[in-house]
């Protein structure tokens, strides 16, 4: 009998004995390092130790030695503040030892923090924020179903309480359109959230129903009954081409008859002389060692290949493209190396990220209007090592789903975000559709590139950066079409920057990027006419941004600078180009910070660019004032 059939095999009396054991120890330990600790999240996990250890013990595929193996099942705990019951079960299992776990939980330095992260290298992403460990595992069950083609499944620990979250819904609805049947969630309905009751209680038939009707398979168990939860946990098996949701009734803080089901122990750790007690009721410290399940052997089907010929398009000095169309073009030439993927907010046909389908519609994701998920799609696909590209309009993609990529920033993933239609520059469609906070966003997140370029070959090169850039690299992209200004072969590192007309007696830099970055150069055209020499500084990266050469260009030009963004002036381009300068020795600034300050209307893009005051011709008054 092979391994696979053993774990569906019917449970004997031995082995419940055997999980009923463990879900003791699990219950013990979780109390012992919260308790030691002096906070935590006791409660919450005593409530899920029998679902995990029935889990464990039974259905979990994992090689613990080897926790990259591809074939390894994967484990998220969607709420991650029951982190005791995710490090009970590493000690379980023989990877984390008892004095680590009961003495440096929560504590500075250790690795076992208050929320998992993949500094474990059991923990595929970061969790803590409700909500984004089950969308995040969508797209772990996609890379599973659609990329490796392996038989390895995707678990996911929820609370109830999360279940208000939309993302949740968003997650259930694109499992179910993908036909994920090797993703199971486990909600673990303990009744009691935070601050008392959740919405829903125990009222398990509606939670059925709304499971349901988001297209996934409701199981409503006794979250307790060690044999109901073993047969819900292999039901979810039998069901390939639809993911499962497993609605488990339990008890907040079960084991501990003083706090079971009582409002007011959420994140309070047992007092010694409760939990001493309470221990000893459970049988007292254990040392239970489990093996768990090795997963089947097997391949991924798309083998990396980071050194493809890739085939950049070109365009000609002069040529007027938008840099969206550019980045579609570039996207769809990386397509030659078979990890790159692409996902779509159902605005692709205007990313042209859509023509990505045409040259690789194996890799190609449409996550539709919900850009939460759109975003846990690509960190899940990265966990895989897929290098995913995500687009959608600027303002909607850093907007709506900031929180998971903040936490993507926490997980230290690698994802590649691409954002148009930025700035008053769109035009017509008016302020609700113009993102004019998102450099301002996206520079704040841990880890982050950003990237603004001005050209069609200055995008396509810097998508080709990303690709291989680690970490979250966010590309801003405008709707309008503009004129190629570099030609094909011209480098564009992260951290640099392109100098226009630089001379020896330089009297005003003017600074601009993407749009502004023409705005500036034809400003620049004009000062020449009056005779004023002003150099224009291409600030394609924001972030890393070239220290160097705008503290040179400061000595250069006796700190006269003008700075253009079509950004509000709040955390966007001048406020990289201060910082940059704060760090360094230079002259004495003078310098004029021209930036969207007013709420901005319809119009078309030339109007909207000089009501904000950042056109060609405020650009020029603004240097002649300097001067």
């Amino acid at each position: 009998m092979t391994e696979h059939q053993e774990a569906r095999a019917p449970m004997t009396a031995a082995q419940a004995g055997l999980i009923g054991r463990l879900a003791a120890q699990l219950r013990v330990d979780s109390i012992r390092c919260s308790t030691q600790a002096g906070s935590g999240h006791p409660t919450s996990s005593l409530s899920a130790a029998d679902l995990m250890a029935v889990l464990l013990e039974r259905h979990l595929r994992y090689d613990w030695d080897q926790p990259s193996l591809p074939t390894n099942d994967h484990l998220i705990f969607s709420k991650g503040h029951a982190s005791p019951l995710l490090y009970s079960m590493y000690r379980a299992v023989g990877v984390v030892e008892e004095d680590e776990l009961i003495h440096t939980y929560r504590q500075f330095g250790s690795r076992l923090q208050g929320h998992p992260t993949p500094l474990l290298p059991w923990v595929d992403v970061a969790t803590g924020s409700l909500g984004q460990g089950l969308p995040d595992a969508v797209g772990l069950a996609l890379a599973g179903r659609y990329l490796d083609r392996l038989p390895y499944r995707t678990w996911v620990l929820c609370g109830d309480s999360e279940l208000a979250e939309g993302s949740i819904w968003e997650a259930l609805d694109k499992a179910a359109y993908y036909k994920l049947g090797n993703l199971t969630a486990v909600v673990d309905v303990n009744r009691l959230g935070q601050n008392g009751p959740t919405e829903l209680q125990w009222d398990m038939d509606r939670y059925a129903r709304r499971v349901e009707a988001f297209g996934a398979h409701p199981l409503v168990i006794d979250g307790h009954d060690i044999s109901a939860i073993d047969d819900a946990l292999t039901s979810a098996r039998s069901r390939p081409d639809q993911p499962t949701v497993i609605l488990a009734k339990t008890i907040k803080g079960k084991g501990v008859p003083e706090i079971e089901d009582r409002n007011g122990w959420h994140g309070k750790a047992l007092p010694k002389d409760m939990a001493e007690r309470a221990v000893a009721a459970l049988g007292g410290p254990g040392n239970l060692r489990i093996t768990t399940t090795l997963p089947e052997q097997g391949t991924p089907e798309i083998t990396p290949n980071p050194r493809a010929a890739i085939s950049l398009p070109r365009w000609e000095v002069g040529d007027k493209v938008a840099t969206r169309a550019a980045f579609g073009a570039a996207v769809s030439a990386l397509a030659a190396r078979p990890e790159i993927v692409v996902l779509d907010g159902e605005v692709g046909n205007s990313t042209h990220a859509g023509e990505f389908k045409d040259a690789a519609p194996d890799r190609y994701f449409e996550m539709f209007i919900a850009e939460q998920q759109l975003i846990a799609s690509a960190i899940g696909l990265s966990v895989r090592g897929y290098i995913a590209f995500a687009a959608s309009f600027a303002a909607f993609l850093v907007s709506r789903p900031f929180d998971f990529i903040r936490m993507a920033g926490v997980s230290q993933a690698n994802i590649r975000l691409v954002g148009t239609h930025a700035g008053v520059e769109i035009g017509q469609d008016g302020p609700s559709q113009m993102a004019l906070e998102d450099i301002a966003a996206m520079r704040a997140v841990h880890t982050s590139t950003v990237l603004y370029p001005a050209d069609a070959p200055s995008t396509a090169q810097l998508i080709q950066t990303m690709a291989d850039t680690p970490g979250i690299s966010y590309l801003r992209a405008t709707r309008g079409a503009y004129p190629v200004i570099y030609g094909p072969d011209e480098k564009f590192p992260l951290g640099g920057c392109k100098v226009h007309n630089a001379g020896p007696d330089d009297e005003v830099a003017l600074i601009g990027a993407g749009v502004t970055l023409h705005e500036c150069l034809t400003a620049a055209g004009e000062l020449a006419e009056a005779g004023i020499r002003a150099r224009v500084i291409d600030l394609y990266s924001i972030k890393p941004i070239d220290i160097e050469t705008l503290r040179r260009t400061c000595f250069d030009t006796g700190g006269r600078i003008v700075i253009a963004e079509d950004h509000y002036p709040e955390g966007g381009i001048g406020s990289a180009v201060l910082e940059a300068l704060a760090s360094v020795n230079t002259p004495r600034l003078h310098l004029a910070l021209l930036a969207v300050k007013a709420l901005p209307t319809s119009g078309t893009p030339q109007e909207l660019l000089d009501a904000a005051g950042i056109s060609a011709h405020h650009i020029t008054a603004a240097a002649r004032s300097l001067l």
